[in-house]
């Protein structure tokens, strides 16, 4: 059987609903909060991934077999997670919740929880003492692409298999890891341009708030828009990229000093939410008015995010998901049942628009 069949399958559409997972392992069990008092994370049933391109690179995926993994069941299995960033990001707090909800409901012996705090070399010694108090499956969400590879042979030398999220590595899968679970960033940054071509008519100057670097959510946002502003918006002029690390503050900062450096610019597209926030209370203080006078166009999809879309002050929001948990574990458990699992899994993402931002406030995290 194919990964993941009983997972339902969507398009990309603007449609605030989202399918629910037939399959009992795929169902939502929780959602994370974010800095609005009165949220607790949004309906499950509009926040759940869905799969649309199960991939490999030869043959049927990879098997407990190929691997070289020792059977397991998970039930009375230590599952070690290790976060990349600290919980100040809603992104982050969904996801970590995400696999603490989905280990429970799966009832996972153990679950093994740390967060690197943006740091490779905490992750790395978090990953080896996750391994010493004898983690047997590991999920990772990398800090970047590279540089993990002391935390991969450990796992190795010890046949733990792991199983990357929401940010690719550069390694071989089914041998330093397992498969890579996420979104087609290139395709976000493709869908923000057209988010922001619509936004502006494809004339003006925009500046691009690039995401930490090191990493291929990066990479990949900013290559997916550049060349969609290329192709289709000749008149969209990219006039500055500065990296605000995924970080309001950070995204406010940079603002800042571009409103000063750049004062015609008319156009942001940030590559997560929290810097388009940030930009948002620059350009206010700045007495400009985001989603008029700067169009704004981010990614990620927290209710934050998704509520300043409604009240006029973003222009459009590409979604991209980061409830991990069911997907994580639905997995895990088709490997450990000897089913192929290909190389990268990829989720569908909405999109939010003026239309649609405040009855979807339900379905942001």
């Amino acid at each position: 059987m194919n990964l993941l069949s009983t997972l339902p399958r969507r398009s990309r559409t603007l449609s605030v609903a989202c399918a629910v997972a037939a399959s009992a392992a795929l169902a939502l069990s929780g959602c994370a909060k974010s800095e609005t008092a009165d949220n607790a994370g949004g309906d499950s049933g509009q926040g759940a991934q869905t799969v649309q391109t199960p991939t490999a690179s030869a043959g049927s995926g990879c098997t407990l077999t190929t691997y070289g993994a020792p059977k397991l069941d998970l039930k009375n299995a230590i599952v070690g997670f290790s976060q990349s960033e600290k919980e100040a990001n809603p992104f982050r707090i969904a996801e970590t919740r995400s696999i603490k909800d989905e280990a429970a409901k799966v009832g996972v012996k153990k679950l093994l929880t740390t967060n690197a705090q943006s740091q490779l070399s905490k992750q790395i010694s978090d990953i080896q003492d996750m391994l010493a108090q004898g983690a047997q499956f590991l999920i990772v969400a990398p800090l970047n692409s590279d540089g993990l590879e002391p935390a991969f042979q450990a796992a190795a030398a010890k046949k733990v298999p792991v199983l990357t999220i929401d940010r690719k590595v550069n390694a071989a899968a089914c041998k330093d890891y397992l498969a890579f679970l996420g979104s087609d960033f290139v395709e976000q940054g493709k869908r923000a341009a057209d988010a922001m071509v619509e936004a502006t008519g494809g004339k003006g100057k925009v500046a691009i708030l690039l995401g930490s670097s090191g990493n291929s959510v990066t990479t990949d946002r900013t290559k997916g828009f550049v060349d969609q502003v290329k192709a289709t918006a000749p008149g969209l002029e990219i006039v500055a990229q500065q990296t605000g690390e995924f970080a309001r503050d950070k995204g406010q900062q940079v603002m800042e000093q571009l409103i000063q450096s750049k004062p015609d610019i008319t156009a942001v597209y940030a590559e997560n939410d929290e810097m388009a926030l940030g930009a948002v209370t620059a350009l206010k203080a700045a007495g400009k008015a985001p989603g008029k006078d700067v169009k704004v166009v981010s990614i990620d999809g927290t209710r934050n995010a998704v509520q300043a879309l409604a009240n006029g002050e973003l222009n459009a929001v590409i979604e991209s998901n980061p409830r991990f948990g069911p997907l994580a574990f639905a997995t895990a458990q088709k490997f450990y049942a000897g089913e192929g699992i290909p190389e990268d899994v990829i989720i569908s993402d909405r999109s939010y628009d003026p239309a649609n931002a405040k009855e979807s406030l339900g379905g942001a995290y």
